[in-house]
């Protein structure tokens, strides 16, 4: 039976400045579950998004105020025997929520896992890779700033394929940007990251000429409401054209992988609303030859080490993976980091989740947010000047 269900908040600054098309990020906000069992055993969970509200319908305090207003009171009424009772649960009574499910949803396995002593990718269908390549994202916005980043992560063998977030400046300025880089680092696989930012008409300039400079990827050029846009570009070009926002759940992915909208599937965990919702996008985008990517919400160490979990399990994964999120925090909350090494990240082997996560430092960092928070809702007294402004 479950005992208890905590959400926290775990604000924790990036290594830099994180640009993308929709947003500045200079900090993440982990969204983390922890779930214990009367019978001690006990899961964690992460339903991370990225931006706020700016990225997608769910941000970091509408999921905890969702998991603690309606999951939580649901699924300590209903005691499920099973995480895929629990899942029906949900889905039979919270429409959407995709996050929130998957956080309830990984903590719920890796409770399995623990109370099995297997790893949870072998509850989701069993892993055929242990160990899965790891792109980095270069997201300084600056040319010389970012071809000296990537020439030390080469150096130091923890990545050698650079994606590039573009979209917000205008097309020739992002294309000089990107091409400058991909001179640099002629023998890198190079991705490009629109972020929806385009209009077809801006898509079919700025993928010409990142198709003739050599750049090997293309992510969501254009807006996810334009499933049609998207198939077109897709059937015009050459270089490879990846759908990621618009890949949700599965019936979605359904239907794009029906129509071939695109060349690439970027799957995420949190996206998908679920590990096992990830998995069988994998298995449809599989079945209809589209390619995989292993994508990422900017997930800290206990989302990651899920979607590692989900993406060993892909028969094919040729277009690798982006599961960087935890080297970009200065802070980490594993007692033992995620071992990256070789240009990739060794999938974990223990049970459940395979990662143990240091309770303290995460409830003291969640007790922190809520004081930090307290102090700046503070009623302040205003001076007359600031009374003028106000």
């Amino acid at each position: 039976m479950i005992r208890s269900i905590n959400t926290l908040l775990v604000p924790i600054p990036t290594i830099r400045e994180h640009k993308l098309a929709c947003t500045v990020m200079r900090e993440q906000v982990l969204v983390l579950v922890h779930i214990q069992t009367e019978d001690g055993y006990e899961g964690w969970g992460e339903a991370t998004t990225i931006g706020g509200l700016s990225y997608a319908e769910e941000s970091p305090h509408s999921i905890k105020t969702n998991i603690d207003t309606y999951f939580t009171p649901l699924l300590l009424k209903e005691q499920p025997t099973s995480t895929a009772k629990a899942m029906q649960l949900l889905s039979l009574h919270i429409n959407g929520n995709r996050f929130a499910k998957c956080a309830i949803e990984t903590a719920l396995l890796d409770i399995e896992g623990k109370r099995l002593n297997l790893p949870v990718s072998e509850l989701i269908g069993g892993r055929v890779r242990d160990r899965i390549e790891v792109a980095w994202t270069l997201a300084s916005g600056n040319t010389a700033t970012d071809i000296a980043e990537a020439k030390r992560m080469i150096e130091q063998k923890r990545h050698r394929i650079f994606k590039l977030k573009i979209g917000s400046n205008p097309i020739i300025d992002d294309v000089a940007h990107v091409l400058a880089i991909k001179k640099e680092l002629p023998d890198c696989r190079i991705t490009v990251d629109v972020n929806q930012a385009w209009t077809e008409l801006e898509a079919m300039q700025g993928i010409s000429l990142l198709q003739a400079g050599g750049v090997d990827l293309i992510e969501q050029p254009v807006s996810m409401r334009n499933k049609a846009a998207l198939k077109r570009l897709t059937e015009h070009f050459d270089v490879a054209v990846m759908a990621d926002e618009i890949v949700q759940d599965p019936q979605n992915a359904f239907t794009l992988a029906a129509d071939h909208c695109a060349d690439v599937f970027a799957v995420k965990i949190n996206q998908a609303g679920g590990l096992k919702a990830a998995c069988l996008i994998g298995q449809m985008a599989h079945l209809a030859g589209i390619e995989l990517y292993g994508g990422t919400m900017l997930e800290g160490p206990i989302g990651t080490a899920a979607s590692a979990h989900v993406f060993s399990t892909y028969p094919s994964l040729n277009f690798d993976t982006e599961l960087f999120g935890p080297l970009l925090l200065t802070e980490d909350v594993l007692v033992q980091p995620l071992d990256y090494q070789d240009f990739g990240l060794n999938v974990p082997m223990g049970a459940g989740l395979g990662i143990e996560v240091d309770s303290d430092k995460v409830y003291h960092y969640a007790k922190q947010a809520i004081n930090n928070s307290l102090k700046s809702s503070k009623p302040q007294f205003a001076t007359n000047a600031q009374t003028e402004i106000l």
